[in-house]
């Protein structure tokens, strides 16, 4: 069997923001020689896929900065220290779409981008969706817009890149090949 692990030398610190920190590491690789690694730590995430009672999908149109563009997502967030992954997920619910539920299941995880992130994102689903009586409030600089849509009517907006994320894509081929009804 192979050993593919490369050994890290050295680690320089480059950035640390809010959601992010970077650095730079010098490896060994597995043949002996040297390489650097530009790595990207990310906290975690979670994502949630909300049904409604009429089995159609909820999610959050919003503005993504980097891609300059407008996406449909389903709703999502970055975990906050000490927080599980599940109460970050039922926070995320409840700010983004203003439901709330008594029933998270976790489906799988997943990493984002392995080649430079160590970004893992948590899914659940849920189709016990309950209004809030009092909205939660959104982050200061989240702005969105919610869209539910059946799996058919999400297929399509993937195929116009009007969804166009990874999670969001694996959430829709989740449940067709889990079998959502209509």
């Amino acid at each position: 069997m192979t050993n593919f692990t490369e050994k890290t030398i050295h680690s320089e610190h480059i950035f640390e923001g809010r959601v992010i920190r970077l650095q730079v590491d010098d490896v060994t690789l597995p043949d002996g020689n040297q390489s650097k690694r530009e790595i990207v730590k990310h906290p975690g995430a979670v994502a949630i896929i909300p049904k409604t009672k009429d089995n159609k999908i909820v999610f959050v149109k919003q503005y993504r900065k980097p891609l300059e563009k407008t996406l449909i997502e389903i709703p999502a967030g970055k975990l906050e220290d000490g927080e599980s992954p599940k109460v970050t997920a039922l926070r995320e619910l409840e700010e983004e779409t203003g439901y709330t539920t008594k029933q998270l299941t976790y489906i799988t995880s997943f990493y984002t981008s392995p080649g430079f992130a160590d970004e893992i994102i948590y899914l659940y689903e849920t189709s016990d969706l309950k209004e809030l009586v009092e909205a939660q409030s959104l982050d200061e600089d989240e702005f969105v817009e919610l869209v539910e849509l059946t799996l058919e009517e999400a297929e399509e907006k993937v195929l116009t890149q009007e969804i166009h994320d990874a999670k969001t894509a694996y959430a829709i081929l989740y449940l067709r090949n889990k079998g959502m009804k209509e």
